[in-house]
């Protein structure tokens, strides 16, 4: 990303913060993150991060467009998927989590990882989010696959 993107992509990630300069300042000064709200600017999708990498593998098809701002957490080992905010929309699923309107998530800024988050997407200040429903048909392709590869084999024993 040039200088430009990351300069744009700060500006759009901190005007979902209640002071956007505070939360630059944490960004610059402070342990490199900072609270969020969601449900305003975006939502968050979060998932297991296996299910979440392979999810974002899935969406890098040439005939999807670039994949939207992503977050991982290694600590919880979870991956975070930012989409347009809708309040009526339900995400539920096994190790799935909606954050929306009312909820905070902890992000670095884009241009740098902070302690156990660092962006697979940073957001390059566009506004380009995930699409809902290719990520809705990338995490339950991604489901099936890590189902059959989480299976028994037939001696009764676990491949993974």
């Amino acid at each position: 990303m040039t200088n430009a993107m990351w300069t744009h992509g700060v500006e759009w990630l901190a005007a979902a913060a209640a002071d956007p300069r505070a939360c630059k300042r944490a960004w610059d000064q402070g342990h490199g993150t900072a609270l969020l709200e969601a449900g305003r600017f975006w939502d968050v999708v979060s998932v297991p991060e296996r299910l979440g990498l392979l999810a974002l593998d899935l969406l890098w098809r040439p005939s999807l467009p670039v994949p939207g701002p992503t977050l991982v957490d290694t600590a919880a080992q979870r991956v975070g998927f930012f989409l347009p905010p809708d309040p009526h929309s339900r995400w539920v699923g096994a190790g799935l989590r909606h954050a929306r309107r009312g909820s905070w998530v902890a992000v670095p800024p884009p241009y740098r990882s902070a302690r156990f988050l660092e962006w697979l997407v940073p957001p390059d200040g566009t506004g380009v989010l995930h699409a809902p429903g290719p990520l809705e048909h990338a995490l339950r392709e991604a489901n099936g696959t890590l189902a059959v590869l989480d299976s028994p084999s037939p001696d009764g024993n676990s491949d993974s």
